[in-house]
C-alpha cells in the first residue's frame, strides 16, 4: 500500500482524492505542516509516500507517471512529489525544513542531494492554479486532452525496428491495455510468450510442412506477446527487476530453442532428413557475438568523457532524414525483422534455407554495425572511465589462468593479442585431425594471450573488441571440434554447451546493465573462465574417441548450466525480494 498526503485546504468539486485512490493510494488529509509531519510519521518506512497539493488539477496519467513509477527513489510533477523507502528520510527532512508545498519540497530534495525524476508530461496537464480563473483554464485544458490516448501511444517503445513499429505495435498496444484491465502482469505475458515459442519450436521439430507453417505462425504470435509485455509495463508502470531479467533472458531462450527445433525438424523431415546442427550452432554463435559487440561498445562509451566523433556527428545528421533512420534500423536486423525472416522462411522453405538466410542477414548486420563502431572509436576523442574498464573486464569473463598470466604480463595492444590467440585456437582446431594434440597447444597459447590482453585496464580506443573476440574464440572452437568429430550427437551436444555458456555471458550483461555488478568471482573461477573452458574442450577432444566426445560435451554443458542457473536464479530472486530498484531497457532493439 502507498500513502498520499493531500496538503492544504480542500477544493470543492475536486476529483483529486478519487484519482489518487484509483492509483492505489491511501489518502490522508493534512491542511498544514504539522499535520503533514504527523501523517508522514505514521506511514511505515517500507512504503511509498506522496505529498500532493489539494489544489492540484491534472490528468490521472500525469499523477500515475509522477507518483507510481517504481524505477526512481523520488520523482515529482508540478503539485506533487513522491518518495520510495530509499528517499523517505530525505522527504521527511525536506517537509520539516520547507513546509508542505510539493514543488518546494521537490527542490529541497534536489538541494539535499536526492535525485528527483521529473517525467516528460507532454500534453498532459499537471498544475496548481493560483486563482479561480487559472483553475477554470486548467480544467478546460484537461478536458481537451485524452490522456488514455496518450497513455496508449506512450506504451509503445520510443525507438524500435520498422517491423515492430508498423506491423506489431499498432494492435499489440490494445492487447496490453486488455491485459492491464484484467489484472495480468508483464511477467505473466512474458511467460506466455516463452510457452508459445516453445510450442512453435516443437511444431518445427516435427519436420512436416504443416508443422513448419504452424511454427512460423506461432513464432510471430510469440513475438506479439513479447512486444505486449513491454507495452503493458509502460502502460501500467509495472516495472520490476525480475521482469527486466525475465524479458531479456526469455528472448534469448526463445530464439535459441527455436533454432534447436528447426535442427530437429530438418533431421526428422521425410526423405531422409538433413543435418543442419552446424548451421543452428553457427547462427547462435553469430547472434550472440553481435549482442556482445553491442554490449561491449555501449559499456565502453556510455559514460566516456569528451565523447565526440565525426562519424557519430554524421549519424546524427542522417537521423534527420526519415528514410535513412528506418533503413539503418532494418539493416541491423533487430529482433522484429529477424523473427519475421525466420517465421516466413520456416513456413515457406526448409530449415537449411532458413538458416542460410539468417546467417547471411546476421553477417551483413554484424559487418555494418561493427564497421561503424570501429570508425567511431578510431575518430572519437574520448577518455574511458574506470567504470567502463571494469565493465569490459567483467564482460571478458577471464578465468584463473588468464588472471595468473595477467598479473605477470606487461601491457599490450589488447584487441590484437586477443585476436591472435583466438584465431590460432580456432584455425588449428579446424585444420588438424580430431584427436590431435595441436589444438591443446593452441588452446594453451590462447590462455596466455587472453591473460596478456587483460593485463592492463581496457581503456583503449578498440579495447571494447576484447570480450567479443573471446566469445568468438571459445564458441567457434567448440563448434569446430564438434564438427571435426563427425559423429552423431556431437553438434547437438556442442549446441547445448554453447547455450549454457552464452546464458552465463548474457546474465553478466544484465547484471551490469542493472547496476548490480558482475557475477561473483567464485562462479567465474568455478566454470573456468572462457580460456579454461576452451582448454578443457581441446583436451577432451585429444583424449577421447569421437564417439565419447559428445557425452563429454553434454556433461560439461549440464555442469555449467546447473552452476550458472542456480546462482543466477538465486541472485535475481533475492534482488527482487530486497526491493532493488526496478529497471527497464529502452535501448537498442535486441
Amino acid at each position: 500500500m502507498s500513502t498520499a498526503i493531500v496538503t492544504g485546504p480542500p477544493v470543492p468539486g475536486s476529483s483529486l482524492e478519487g484519482d489518487l485512490r484509483e492509483l492505489g493510494f491511501d489518502v490522508r488529509l493534512a491542511p498544514d505542516t504539522a499535520d503533514a509531519e504527523a501523517a508522514l510519521a505514521t506511514v511505515p518506512g517500507d512504503q511509498r509516500v506522496a505529498v500532493v497539493h489539494a489544489g492540484f488539477v491534472g490528468h490521472v496519467h500525469a499523477l500515475r507517471l509522477g507518483l507510481t513509477d517504481p524505477r526512481f527513489p523520488a520523482s515529482a510533477i508540478p503539485g506533487a512529489v513522491t518518495a520510495q523507502p530509499a528517499a523517505r528520510q530525505a522527504l521527511t527532512r525536506a517537509v520539516a525544513r520547507t513546509g508542505v508545498d510539493p514543488d518546494v519540497v521537490a527542490k529541497s530534495l534536489e538541494t539535499d542531494g536526492t535525485d528527483v525524476h521529473r517525467p516528460e508530461l507532454g500534453e498532459l496537464v499537471a498544475a496548481v492554479p493560483a486563482d479561480p480563473q487559472a483553475r477554470n483554464e486548467a480544467r478546460q485544458a484537461l478536458a481537451a486532452v485524452d490522456d488514455e490516448a496518450i497513455r496508449l501511444r506512450t506504451a509503445v517503445k520510443a525507438r524500435d525496428g520498422f517491423f515492430t513499429t508498423y506491423c506489431i505495435s499498432p494492435y499489440s498496444r490494445y492487447i496490453a491495455r486488455w491485459c492491464a484491465r484484467r489484472g495480468l502482469t508483464p511477467n505473466q505475458v512474458t511467460t506466455a510468450s516463452l510457452l508459445v515459442s516453445l510450442i512453435a519450436a516443437a511444431c518445427a521439430a516435427t519436420g512436416t510442412r504443416g508443422g513448419f507453417v504452424a511454427a512460423g505462425v506461432l513464432l510471430l504470435a510469440s513475438f506479439v506477446l513479447d512486444c505486449t509485455d513491454g507495452q503493458l509495463a509502460r502502460y501500467s508502470l509495472q516495472y520490476s527487476t525480475m521482469g527486466a531479467w525475465l524479458d531479456a533472458t526469455f528472448d534469448r531462450a526463445k530464439e535459441y530453442a527455436y533454432y534447436a527445433g528447426l535442427a530437429l525438424g530438418a533431421a526428422n523431415a521425410s526423405g531422409g532428413g538433413d543435418d543442419v546442427w552446424a548451421l543452428a550452432l553457427g547462427a547462435m554463435v553469430l547472434q550472440t557475438g553481435r549482442h556482445v559487440i553491442d554490449f561491449s561498445f555501449n559499456e565502453a562509451n556510455h559514460d566516456a568523457e569528451a565523447n565526440t566523433s565525426p562519424t557519430a556527428a554524421l549519424s546524427g545528421k542522417l537521423d534527420s532524414v526519415g528514410w535513412t533512420v528506418w533503413a539503418r534500423r532494418m539493416i541491423v536486423l533487430p529482433i522484429g525483422e529477424r523473427w519475421a525472416l525466420i517465421a516466413i522462411f520456416t513456413a515457406l522453405t526448409t530449415p537449411r534455407v532458413t538458416f542460410y538466410m539468417l546467417l547471411i542477414g546476421c553477417a551483413l548486420a554484424a559487418c555494418y554495425t561493427t564497421a561503424g563502431r570501429v570508425l567511431r572509436s578510431l575518430t572519437r576523442r574520448a577518455r574511458r572511465t574506470d567504470r567502463a574498464a571494469r565493465a569490459l573486464r567483467d564482460l571478458a569473463d577471464s578465468g584463473p589462468i588468464a588472471e595468473l598470466v595477467g598479473r605477470a604480463a606487461k601491457a599490450s595492444a589488447a584487441p590484437v593479442v586477443a585476436a591472435v590467440g583466438a584465431a590460432a585456437v580456432v584455425a588449428v582446431s579446424a585444420l588438424t585431425d580430431f584427436g590431435s594434440a595441436w589444438p591443446v597447444l593452441a588452446a594453451a597459447v590462447y590462455c596466455v594471450t587472453s591473460g596478456v590482453a587483460v593485463a592492463r585496464p581496457l581503456k583503449g580506443a578498440l579495447d571494447w573488441l576484447v570480450p567479443p573476440i573471446f566469445r568468438a574464440g571459445e564458441y567457434l572452437t567448440i563448434l569446430v571440434l564438434a564438427a571435426r568429430a563427425d559423429v552423431q550427437g556431437a553438434l547437438p551436444a556442442a549446441f547445448g554447451l554453447v547455450s549454457a555458456v552464452a546464458y552465463h555471458h548474457y546474465d553478466t550483461v544484465y547484471r551490469i546493465r542493472g547496476n548490480a555488478g558482475a557475477p561473483p568471482r567464485w562462479l567465474v573461477r568455478t566454470i573456468g573462465g572462457h580460456e579454461g573452458r576452451t582448454l578443457v574442450v581441446t583436451v577432451l577432444a585429444a583424449l577421447l574417441t569421437p564417439t565419447d566426445f559428445p557425452l563429454a560435451l553434454t556433461a560439461c554443458a549440464v555442469a555449467v548450466a546447473l552452476v550458472v542457473l542456480a546462482e543466477s536464479i538465486r541472485f535475481w530472486v533475492l534482488s527482487a525480494r530486497r526491493g532493488e530498484p526496478a529497471v527497464h531497457d529502452e535501448g537498442e532493439p535486441a
